[in-house]
């Protein structure tokens, strides 16, 4: 089934968590979902899916009809990002705890500064 990334942006704001800060932008043809600053969605015409990791990594593997992200049959399937299936995309509920366990799993900025390549000169 072919999907349009910008109603998959509707669907994911509609089931957003409230205090979580979502941005959105064009990326290869698709829309790449930002919490914090940091990829974690993606937005295309294969579907939605969320960047998991650890046990909330496994736990959404074992959802029924969930699979690992592939743009073309014959890419190798993401490591990190899953494919939801329509029951999830149709349940806010589900669908915002999905977001949210996603957004939760991504690292937190350590904020060590960027060494300055003009410094010392």
């Amino acid at each position: 089934m072919e999907h349009d990334p910008k109603a998959l942006q509707a669907i994911m704001e509609a089931a957003s968590p409230p205090d979580l800060e979502l941005a959105f932008r064009p990326m290869f043809g698709g829309i790449f979902g930002y919490a914090d600053g940091k990829a974690f969605a993606s937005l295309s015409n294969v579907g939605l899916a969320l960047k998991m990791t650890g046990a909330d990594h496994t736990a959404l593997s074992a959802v029924p009809d969930v699979k690992p992200l592939r743009y073309e049959p014959q890419d190798p399937p993401s490591k990190s990002y899953l494919l939801l299936p329509e029951a999830v995309l149709s349940d806010p509920d589900n669908l915002r705890s999905w977001i949210a366990r996603g957004a939760a799993g991504l690292k937190p900025k350590t904020g060590k500064p960027r060494k300055n390549s003009l410094e010392g000169k």
